[in-house]
């Protein structure tokens, strides 16, 4: 495993616990100045960490006392030294505050990274979740691993 590799999965770990104890510098800390968002939910994009920031701060203020656990399933990453792309279906579980699992949806996660100093920060994220012909609803479980 490359370097690179780590970094990513070490950024990966990062998301993961910034969003478990709603730590918005931690979170903030992945992302580069210049990032562009496009998030499934609600805004089509996101220019800069600054616009990024109050989005994040809204979502872990709204979650109140619950948590939110997220893991990563199928992590696929291309690297070199001074880049990587890293893609993952996204599954975040609402934990309640007598630690219950109370909810949970999945998409899917894209990101762009390139190296600042000596760490990489995402420079695009980009998620997702499909929708269904039928009835155009946004489909958050995934059905099996297609």
């Amino acid at each position: 495993m490359s370097d690179t590799e780590k970094m990513v999965l070490r950024a990966l770990e990062t998301y993961k616990s910034a969003v478990l104890f709603k730590e918005v510098d931690a979170f903030m800390h992945l992302y580069d100045s210049d990032v562009r968002v496009f998030d499934t939910w609600g805004v089509w994009t996101y220019e800069g960490a600054a616009a990024w920031r109050v989005a994040i701060e809204a979502w872990f203020s709204s979650l109140q006392d619950e948590k939110c656990r997220v893991a990563f399933d199928d992590v696929k990453i291309i690297d070199s030294p001074s880049f990587a792309a890293m893609s993952a279906v996204a599954t975040y579980t609402g934990i309640s505050a007598q630690g219950q699992d109370v909810h949970s949806m999945q998409n899917r996660i894209s990101w762009v990274l390139k190296t600042s100093g000596d760490v990489l920060r995402v420079v695009h994220e980009h998620t997702s979740v499909p929708v269904g012909f039928e009835d155009a609803k946004a489909i958050l479980k995934r059905d099996g691993k297609s």
